[in-house]
């Protein structure tokens, strides 16, 4: 702790906190202790250690349990807004991720989808829902629609692999996407699934991604805990 610098203790202390979260140092399920012993332990007072940690079970990276104490969750996942796929971004976080494949189906494109993928309505369509779970807890819902014929979907290796994996091994070169970013509140439905409350936020996504020849092979709409996910933007000054 730097008691010379202008940025408060607390801050500090829950900025050291969240990258040892986020580095494994502290691994979830991990104990802090009590604010008492905290304090004692760092010669911080009590309400700056209650402040940090405060902040940290706002941003969902701790909990307070009854009878347990301060406990570590998980880290948020930062996704960067890029051409790649969410299990790829999870595992190379280290994050573990695992899939539940809810439908894996044809059925006939709706207006919606006929749109983003560039082909005629009620043309077939492979339809795959899936939730996608870290160290056991659910994160995001995926619904994926790609054109009916352009690969064999197995369930299998939907829950073994990404989808994007699994259209690169097909011999599909992606190239580029058109993405859109939202936010809104939970249904019933969707808390239940993503272990949210009614009501609670979640962020959501839709992207159409194309090959190198300009076609159109994937439309995804997608929704996130954003206790648990933000997206990460680059921006560039171009004056």
């Amino acid at each position: 702790m730097d008691r010379n610098s202008p940025v408060p203790l607390y801050f500090q202390l829950a900025q050291q906190l969240e990258k040892a979260i986020e580095t494994g140092g502290l691994t979830p399920g991990s104990l802090l202790g009590n604010e008492i012993e905290l304090a004692g332990r760092l010669g911080l007072s009590r309400p700056t250690v209650r402040q940090a940690i405060q902040s940290l079970v706002d941003k969902g990276l701790l909990v307070r349990r009854r009878g347990i104490g301060t406990q570590v969750v998980h880290s948020q996942v930062r996704r960067p807004l890029a051409l790649t796929s969410l299990y790829d971004d999870l595992a190379a976080a280290g994050q573990r991720p695992a899939t539940r494949v809810l439908r894996n189906d044809i059925e006939p494109a709706g207006p919606r989808v006929a749109a983003a993928l560039g082909i005629a309505e009620d043309a077939e369509v492979a339809v795959v829902e899936r939730l996608r779970l870290t160290h056991g807890e659910p994160m995001a819902r995926l619904t994926n629609y790609l054109p009916a014929g352009l690969l064999e979907l197995k369930t299998a290796e939907l829950e073994e692999s990404g989808l994007y994996q699994l259209l690169r091994r097909a011999g599909i070169t992606l190239h580029s996407a058109r993405q859109a970013v939202g936010a809104r509140a939970a249904t019933a439905a969707e808390a239940t699934e993503l272990a949210e409350a009614p009501g609670g936020p979640l962020l959501t996504m839709e992207r159409t991604a194309f090959d190198d020849t300009g076609r159109a092979v994937e439309f995804g709409s997608h929704i996130y805990r954003a206790s648990r996910y933000t997206f990460e933007f680059q921006l560039l000054d171009r004056s």
